[in-house]
């Protein structure tokens, strides 16, 4: 082992989310033009062999906690090897998967088998004419397949299911999701819309808050804050009734930076220390230049030590960075 991953505001970092692909089969309207992006090479892309290395070399500096994301990681061929690669790395407690659900009743069995542990399944409505308004996809019905397919597989658990929340169009989705959460063992998530867009239309107008859809929400049915775990995203409340969960997870209007343990590596081998980061360190050019696991970890340390204290999206003169949401990675 090596020593612990410290940045330089005493933050201890545990978590690592790695973009497998920047490439995606939906253009969901807060994330891709309609039109899509131009995608990376695929020599620019990190190999299986690639990003093993790096995972196997941050679990040394405490990394405990691996995401899996894209784009979509499952347009990504072979992806459940890549997931079982990853799975044996000694020093990983958790191995989750951020999907939006599309190829996973293909693939459920195989993640299972590879060792994925959690699950999100990115829904932005239940209602198959809405689905299609926001992803530009009409593939809600083989979405919920796949999470059917998954839930098969009570070895991954929790299974949540992920909403982003845009004013304008959630609030009509708040009531039918909280019947969802109530009848299932999916815990429903909300996130507020943030400023991470390929069409770069994000306003805070545009963002519907937590707090309002929780109280949409708490006036049919009452809800109750669980206490919130260190390092955790969301806000979780269960029904008082004892019917499912709900989370709000709010990094607009109510920052989670503090407590943050969590990096990134975009598909192509760029270091990110905060979603919103302007700044990047590359460590595909050392990794294939020939640098040795002692010299990654250097540049590592480095770009971790100034990692941002936290992202003032709220704040005059915040700049949006200028890759969306599908190239940084969910």
């Amino acid at each position: 082992m090596r020593e612990p991953l410290y940045d330089g505001h005493g933050r201890r970092i545990s978590d690592l989310r790695v973009s497998v692909t920047d490439r995606c089969n939906f253009r969901c309207q807060y994330c891709m033009p309609a039109e899509g992006l131009p995608w990376l090479q695929r020599d620019e892309v990190l190999s299986f062999e690639e990003i093993e290395r790096l995972v196997r070399l941050l679990a040394e500096m405490g990394i405990t906690d691996l995401r899996l994301t894209g784009g979509e990681p499952l347009v990504r061929r072979e992806f459940p090897k890549l997931a079982g690669m990853l799975a044996r790395i000694e020093g990983l407690e958790d191995i989750s998967l951020t999907t939006n659900g599309y190829l996973l009743e293909r693939d459920a069995a195989a993640l299972v088998e590879a060792g994925i542990q959690r699950v999100n399944v990115s829904i932005d409505s239940l209602q198959r004419d809405r689905f299609f308004q926001m992803t530009r996809r009409d593939s809600l019905p083989q979405v919920l397949r796949g999470l059917e397919a998954l839930g098969r597989h009570p070895e991954v658990h929790p299974i949540k299911v992920n909403a982003v929340a845009m004013r304008g169009f959630t609030e009509q989705e708040a009531l039918p999701f909280a019947e969802f959460a109530r009848s299932t063992a999916y815990q429903v998530r909300f996130i507020e819309f943030m400023p991470l867009d390929g069409d770069h239309n994000w306003s805070p107008d545009a963002v519907l808050t937590g707090d309002e859809l929780r109280r949409i929400i708490h006036a049919v049915h009452p809800l109750e804050e669980r206490p919130r775990e260190p390092s955790a995203t969301a806000r979780v409340f269960r029904f008082l009734d004892g019917g499912g969960e709900i989370g709000f997870i709010n990094p607009v209007s109510e920052p989670f930076c503090d407590d943050c343990n969590r990096i990134r590596l975009t598909a192509e081998g760029k270091l990110r220390t905060c979603l919103f980061s302007v700044g990047e360190t590359d460590l595909r050019e050392p990794l294939r230049s020939g640098a040795s696991d002692s010299e990654i970890e250097l540049i590592v340390r480095d770009a971790v030590w100034r990692k941002e204290l936290k992202h003032r999206v709220n704040e005059p003169g915040f700049r949006q960075p200028a890759r969306t949401m599908s190239a940084i990675g969910g």
